[in-house]
């Protein structure tokens, strides 16, 4: 039985682990929101919201640091605290940052880290918010009733600004509820009075009246209104801030029959007055509709979808080989009809699965708002992050594996790229700096873009770094092209920062973005304009599972690369391949491509019958070249199965799949072997004395 209690014990924090992550990132995004507008009522009431699920939740999970510390950040953002509404953001962001670090050290079985810092920053606010109270002898008390604070939050949810005003009347006032309700109608004309207290049948014998106003106005504008002489004495003034309600989808959902519902989960640990309201909002409604899955089961799902493809290319293939056996047999229709109907459904199955493991790039991209904000604030800098096309969809796999490279790129661009603002303006530019992501689909490919408008990349600083710390002599910089030199960014060890800094300037990080690119079969690249900005641009495949592929053979073993890398198909004679500064190029229509062999290096005689061979034109990233083959096979639906390094350990080949006849065959990955063979020279072969060499140049 204790068994069973384990095992359900441990389910319920691998639970809180993955809510928790998600109602941190939340807690960051509100945070950076209300830093932006101290008077977003909106962010400050759904951090409320946020800190009060993470405290029941890690309370039911017997988290007790976390509770109690999470109890202690809800108190200071209650509505009687707000007065000091300019250190909110940094509490909100401080406690963020040590949930974080105490949920990393509860899943990692150790102690959690203290939460004084955290105390003293709520301490002082709540100091400056008790001075701040008492306006004179003006005590505001705002004792509103339920149906008071209803009608408040759903004008705070329509947009409006609700604020809660209070009025010390004039000792000397003759007519009291006459001079209230000239005070009453020039709130009307401000906006909505949604409550007062007390009643007007009380204002005579009152020494100061409350009313909850909703409206467009701010607070200065309506506090010199509210001062009407021989009326009103004193007037003070705060924000309202709804107290959202706990919804079932506060808890952290349990996803087993067996295992206590989201409401019962944290009621249990919860006074009575936190019990969730059975009211569904929207954000609990679409918490309803998610179900969470373990990545392994889905990984098994999309195996089993995959050894189905491949049962579906035996069956074609037995299919052809009946039909020429027997092509007269009144079968062979009706098997054509079944396996037609059959790769219909498989196809749509194969759709659905892949969807699911597809998420939208948003995932990773919200992510970096607090990094941006972080590590402008630290340089002293001023910037923004734009994002665009974060519907973009990709593998959970890969936008897991990508987390790590964008932090990377994100900071350099921050630290390295973004001026200072005095900087900026004397170089005529706005003060703030702008870092942009974007992400887009093209073709069976997912591009990232991490963009800036800062200073650009000096290529002549980078190449007389990488000469001055001996990377490469100087004999071989003076030959290099743009685009090499860039590529030594990408080299481990190497920075152009002066001095190492908290945030750079130990020549780590950028090469970990280019061996990842290449783990992921992607590929990386560098577009930059001295005093106009840098951009670095990600092309990874959108997907690892299945994909449509070209078959080939060279030197009789058969290879595959992904269809929608392969722009045309020609013949080409060996009459038709130039040697130019030791690469073979050929041209196709108006446009030179260099050659890709790859059974050897060096140029092979030609064995074939007619002296022609195949070149499959492929584009990789943003250059083009061809791969000579010696036979085409046809096109394929294949399933990529990872391969043991211990058995090819190449970068060239991204997989290996299994044919319906039980072949092997090995999937090229397209960007490396057109980095690695598109830079090899080759010795030129024996020309005959009759045929001229075309001084042409590679584009690869």
């Amino acid at each position: 039985m204790s068994s069973q209690a384990d095992e359900r014990a441990a389910e319920l924090r691998e639970l809180f682990f993955q809510s928790a992550q998600e109602l941190l990132q939340a807690l960051n995004d509100q945070g950076l929101a209300l830093e932006k507008n101290p008077a977003n009522a909106a962010a400050a009431g759904e951090i409320r919201r946020v800190v009060h699920t993470l405290k029941g939740d890690a309370a039911a999970c017997g988290m007790r640091e976390l509770s109690e510390l999470a109890h202690e950040v809800e108190d200071a953002l209650t509505p009687e605290s707000a007065a000091d509404a300019a250190s909110l953001p940094e509490i909100v962001l401080s406690a963020a940052d040590m949930f974080d670090a105490m949920c990393a050290a509860y899943r990692a079985r150790l102690d959690p880290p203290s939460g004084d810092p955290l105390r003293a920053l709520i301490w002082k606010r709540a100091q400056k918010a008790a001075v701040s109270k008492v306006v004179g002898e003006l005590k505001p008390s705002f004792s509103w009733t339920e149906y008071d604070q209803l009608a408040m939050g759903e004008a705070a949810g329509r947009g409006l600004r609700v604020y809660q005003i209070a009025a010390a009347i004039a000792p000397d006032l003759p007519m009291r509820t006459a001079g209230l309700e000239l005070l009453k109608k020039v709130l009307q004309e401000a906006g909505t009075v949604l409550a007062v207290s007390p009643a007007e049948s009380e204002w005579e014998r009152a020494s100061h009246v409350e009313f909850a106003l909703g409206g467009d106005r701010d607070a200065e504008w309506l506090a010199h209104k509210c001062r009407i002489p021989g009326v009103v004495a004193q007037v003070a003034i705060e924000e309202f801030v709804p107290a959202l309600e706990l919804t079932e989808g506060d808890a952290v959902a349990a996803t087993t029959a067996t295992a206590p519902s989201a409401v019962g989960f944290q009621a249990a640990t919860q006074n009575t007055k936190d019990a969730p309201d059975p009211t569904l909002t929207p954000i609990a409604a679409n918490a309803g509709n998610t179900l969470r899955v373990d990545a392994e089961r889905m990984d098994n799902l999309l195996n089993l979808v995959g050894e189905l493809v491949i049962g579906k290319s035996m069956l074609h293939q037995t299919l052809n080989e009946f039909v020429r056996r027997f092509p007269k047999d009144p079968l062979r229709a009706k098997l054509s009809d079944a396996m037609a109907f059959q790769s219909q459904v498989l196809n749509a199955l194969q759709r659905s699965a892949m969807k699911i493991r597809m998420v939208p790039v948003d995932q990773l991209f919200r992510r970096f708002s607090r990094l941006v904000r972080d590590v402008a604030k630290l340089g002293g800098k001023d910037v923004a992050l734009s994002l665009s096309g974060q519907d973009t969809d990709l593998d959970k796999t890969l936008l897991d594996a990508l987390a790590e490279p964008m932090i990377h790129l994100v900071r350099n661009a921050v630290d390295h790229g973004i001026e200072t603002p005095a900087e900026r303006r004397a170089a005529g530019k706005p003060e703030q700096g702008v870092i942009r992501l974007h992400a887009c689909h093209q073709g069976n490919e997912v591009v990232i873009e991490i963009s800036d408008d800062g200073r650009g990349i000096d290529s002549a600083a980078v190449l007389a770094k990488a000469v001055g710390h001996g990377m490469l002599p100087q004999e071989q910089a003076s030959r290099m092209s743009e685009a090499d030199v860039m590529g030594l960014i990408f080299e481990p060890g190497f920075s152009t920062a002066e001095q190492v800094s908290e945030i750079s300037g130990r020549g780590i990080g950028m090469d970990i973005v280019r061996s990842v690119a290449q783990k992921l079969k992607g590929s990386v690249s560098i577009e930059t304009q001295p005093g106009r900005g840098t951009t670095f641009q990600l092309r990874l495949p959108l997907t690892l599972a299945i994909i449509r592929a070209l078959l080939f053979r060279v030197s009789e073993r058969l290879y595959a690369m992904p269809l929608e890398s392969v722009i045309e198909i020609t013949r080409a004679s060996e009459a038709d391949i130039h040697h130019v500064d030791g690469h073979e190029v050929i041209q196709v229509r108006n446009e030179v491509l260099t050659l890709v062999r790859l059974h050897r290096l060096a140029p092979v005689v030609f064995d074939h019958r007619d002296g022609r061979v195949f070149v499959i034109v492929i584009n990789s990233g943003e250059r083009k070249f061809g791969l000579i083959v010696d036979k085409l096979v046809g096109e394929e639906e294949l399933v990529i199965k990872p391969l043991d390094e211990t058995i090819v350990a190449t970068e060239l080949v991204s997989g290996a799949s299994i044919l319906g006849d039980g072949m092997v065959v090995l999937i090229l990955n397209v960007n490396e072997v057109a980095r690695k063979f598109s830079s090899t020279r080759v010795a030129p072969a024996t020309v005959p004395a009759n045929k001229k060499v075309s001084s042409v140049g590679a584009n690869a």
